[in-house]
């Protein structure tokens, strides 16, 4: 006969993640709660090597995918949360300990919706692209700078990075206007950290291109009119291969691209796009809904008189965002789940 006095083992394991000390709660079949211990780093593996398998929910944050990975290889299975979906959960008081538990009851949840796993080379993939934003984030802010300096000296210079990179020489070259010697030194040094910042992203996008040649899924992905290399390795670094994503809907759905629902009584009530999700990537699938909203040949193309009927009836933008954008998520859904499909301009099972 066992013996009543050993702990049950968990079937549920909550950790919450620090830096340094990591609190793990345990529950049984049951939900109630079986151990509550707390490791360092060090140890915190040496413990799931040694657990019998089993479910590990853990918030998804900074080092959860590679703790994830890491447990995951020992026989568990992991399941990473949006801290948002785990704040419910949380009771009264909050400290590591209920924190962990709280992370154990949503994770047993059979509703809950998860985050996937990501390996290796979608991690660093994604570092790539979070770079290039940063850096052409920065590249924005510099241009403003130097714009307002000379606008302080009534040297006004026309908007469009390509036209200011044209006219700013030549305003700094001119001795006719107002411009101190001393903005003038200061203004063309930030010139100067412009232009290495720039090559400094043209370095990144050939990297990100490079990929984007290589992987049979982000060549099959740039077969979709809208969706470039940074597009294509976007959603491989994003969503990997989609498969967290039942149907095609519910990942236009994951990127906001459908509209925010406040029901209640029976009475349907819409707003417009949630704007949920990754950010970056929508970002990416508006744009490029919107150069192929513009420049698609609409003669050749099955989209064409479906943009049309589109346009007629609804905004430019609704046409462009809620529409196109979410309609060609749906197609990289459908590319990503079937192996080897391309977008065909007439195939029917892309209607």
């Amino acid at each position: 006969m066992a013996d009543r006095n050993l702990p049950r083992p968990a079937a549920v394991n909550g950790i919450d993640i620090g830096k340094n000390l990591f609190h793990v709660v345990g529950l049984s079949c049951d939900g109630t709660p079986v151990q509550k211990v707390r490791f360092r780093r060090d140890t915190l593996l040496q413990f799931f090597a040694r657990a019998q398998p089993s479910i590990v929910g853990m918030e998804s944050c900074a080092g959860s995918q590679w703790l994830a990975r890491k447990i995951q290889a020992l026989g568990h299975k992991v399941r990473l949360i949006r801290a948002q979906f785990v704040t419910p959960y949380v009771k009264s008081n909050k400290n590591d300990i209920i924190d962990a538990e709280a992370i154990a009851e949503a994770a047993r949840r059979p509703t809950m919706r998860f985050v996937a796993v990501k390996e290796e080379d979608q991690v660093d993939l994604q570092a790539l692209h979070r770079i290039r934003d940063q850096m052409v984030g920065s590249r924005t802010r510099l241009i403003n700078q130097m714009r307002a300096f000379c606008l302080e000296y009534g040297v006004p210079l026309r908007q469009g990075a390509g036209i200011f990179k044209l006219e700013l020489p030549r305003a700094l070259n001119d001795e006719g206007n107002d411009l101190w010697p001393v903005m003038r030194r200061l203004v063309g040094a930030l010139f100067a950290d412009l232009r290495r910042l720039e090559e400094r992203i043209r370095e990144v996008t050939q990297e990100i291109e490079a990929v984007a040649d290589r992987e049979d899924v982000t060549r099959r992905l740039m077969t979709i009119p809208g969706i470039g290399a940074l597009g294509a390795t976007a959603v491989l670094a994003a969503i990997g291969d989609g498969l967290q994503f039942r149907k095609a809907r519910d990942l236009a759905a994951w990127l906001g691209l459908v509209p925010r629902q406040y029901s209640t009584g029976g009475k349907e009530t819409l707003f417009g796009v949630s704007k949920r999700g990754n950010r970056y990537l929508r970002k990416l699938l508006v744009h490029g809904a919107r150069s192929c909203f513009r420049h698609l040949d609409r003669t050749r193309d099955r989209l064409g008189s479906w943009l049309d009927g589109l346009q007629a009836r609804m905004h430019l933008n609704k046409a462009v965002v809620v529409a196109l954008a979410a309609k060609m998520a749906r197609i990289v859904w459908v590319v990503l789940n079937k192996p080897g499909a391309l977008y065909e301009r007439r195939d029917p099972a892309f209607a």
